[in-house]
């Protein structure tokens, strides 16, 4: 058991005649200070210049000889390990597709910072036009022009519906609540033929 003598010395029992001893301090001028480190400097940090290479490093440095499409070819390690990840990326492996997706990205960044800038900048400006979307039905046959005059004051085009685009549409309708009268009297309203309706 270790003590204090009240003399600030430590004591320890000594073992061969079960008294208490005193073990002796160091001189006061090789002690150390309060509050100061044993080791000021630290642990000296590994150098990264030795020759000590990780064995991946060693290993990516070398070369292979792969066989493709009958002609055998040198490739770096690292080339075969990429064609190797887009093998399996391909065959459906989740973490080879992530490491393929993550490579494109890097090189669409190396790209980007070795593109030149554009020579010139080309801007547009469209206005809107609520037409274009009653050309492209017209263009696609999903609705054709309405014959029915509605005045001479009547500025916009009217279209009607091809019954089997109503039809598809009505088909693709999921659960909710039924068509009330009004939504029916609508929806015949825009149609070509109406009465062609299921």
């Amino acid at each position: 058991m270790v003590g204090d003598d009240g003399q600030g010395a430590r004591t320890r029992p000594d073992r061969r005649c079960g008294t208490l001893t005193r073990k002796p301090e160091p001189p006061e001028h090789s002690r150390f200070k309060k509050g100061q480190s044993g080791n000021p400097k630290g642990r000296p940090r590994k150098s990264l210049t030795t020759g000590s290479a990780s064995t991946f490093d060693v290993i990516v440095d070398k070369t292979l000889t792969i066989t493709q499409n009958g002609v055998p070819r040198e490739v770096s390690v690292e080339e075969a390990l990429q064609h190797r990840t887009y093998r399996d990326a391909i065959a459906g492996n989740r973490s080879a597709r992530r490491e393929v997706l993550k490579m494109i990205a890097k090189r669409e960044q190396a790209l980007a910072k070795l593109a030149p800038p554009p020579a010139y900048t080309v801007t547009t400006a469209q206005e809107e036009d609520p037409d274009n979307a009653n050309a492209a039905l017209l263009i696609l046959g999903i609705a054709c022009r309405d014959p029915t005059n509605y005045g001479p004051n009547d500025k916009y085009e009217r279209l009607l519906l091809e019954p089997w685009a109503v039809q598809a549409a009505l088909s693709r309708r999921r659960g909710g609540s039924k068509l009330d009268k009004k939504d029916i009297e609508d929806i015949r309203r825009c149609t070509r033929d109406p009465d062609g309706l299921r």
